[in-house]
């Protein structure tokens, strides 16, 4: 039997044990998916030492950045992005295991998105600088979407949430929240952007999908703008984390 996982801390809110173990069992795959609960990242090196069978895992919070000096090799996307949440194990006979980092949320963003955008869509916004915003950067940036990330603290090269101004607002059409600002159960608050300058030409895409429709996403509704939340990204990534643990 085939073993895959998920490395992060906590993993409460993990939707990828279900998702993989309901996906083996329905197309009859021997292979079963676990999470690893680590509260540190050198703990990796013990669940590759007591899981000799592993042949993937996936990364999530807060170890997308954290993991890749305890890899081999990069894919290139990753290399790029500068964050990974899929882990190949290649094992080659008489040699050592060897770690190969990959990046499958770019991907299923990148897939997620595509269908709403409209030709005014050219510039994005970016809520948080964790290693899922990298990711989102690196899709719009394939897509020719200029973008900007939003911190809450003053960063060079990076706009703060009090210069979310009209004007702003009015340039960025697409607006992305890689926070976890508003996920269950903290479900009364949002990303403290200006809601009343949001438009019918706003896409704003929120990378949360617990609640499925978060305060922003609802705010964004009032004032007339397309949203969407995370459930498809995760989905998609998913099938593209599978597709690089069998290539």
């Amino acid at each position: 039997m085939k073993k895959y996982g998920l490395i992060g801390y906590p993993l409460g809110h993990s939707f990828s044990r279900n998702f993989f173990n309901e996906k083996f069992e329905s197309e009859m795959i021997d292979a079963k998916y676990l999470n690893f609960e680590i509260p540190t990242i050198d703990d990796l090196t013990k669940v590759i030492e007591e899981n000799p069978d592993i042949c993937g895992l996936n990364v999530t919070i807060p170890y997308k950045e954290k993991v890749i000096p305890l890899l081999n090799d990069l894919s290139e996307d990753a290399k790029a992005i500068g964050a990974v949440n899929v882990i190949k194990f290649i094992r080659e006979p008489k040699k050592k295991l060897k770690l190969v980092g990959y990046n499958s949320d770019y991907i299923g963003f990148t897939q997620s998105i595509q269908p709403l955008l409209k030709p005014y869509h050219i510039k994005a916004l970016i809520l948080g600088t964790g290693g899922a915003s990298k990711a989102i950067r690196y899709a719009l940036q394939k897509m020719n979407i200029e973008s900007k990330f939003v911190s809450r603290t003053k960063k060079e090269g990076m706009l703060t949430y009090e210069e979310l101004d009209e004007k702003i607002m009015d340039e960025y059409k697409i607006i992305v929240n890689c926070t976890p600002v508003g996920m269950f159960p903290n479900t009364d608050v949002c990303p403290n952007i200006p809601y009343e300058s949001v438009t019918p030409k706003h896409l704003l895409y929120d990378l949360l999908y617990n609640p499925d429709v978060t305060l922003y996403m609802k705010k964004g509704t009032e004032h007339g703008a397309t949203t969407k939340n995370g459930l498809e990204m995760l989905l998609l990534q998913a099938f593209a984390a599978w597709d690089i643990w069998n290539k």
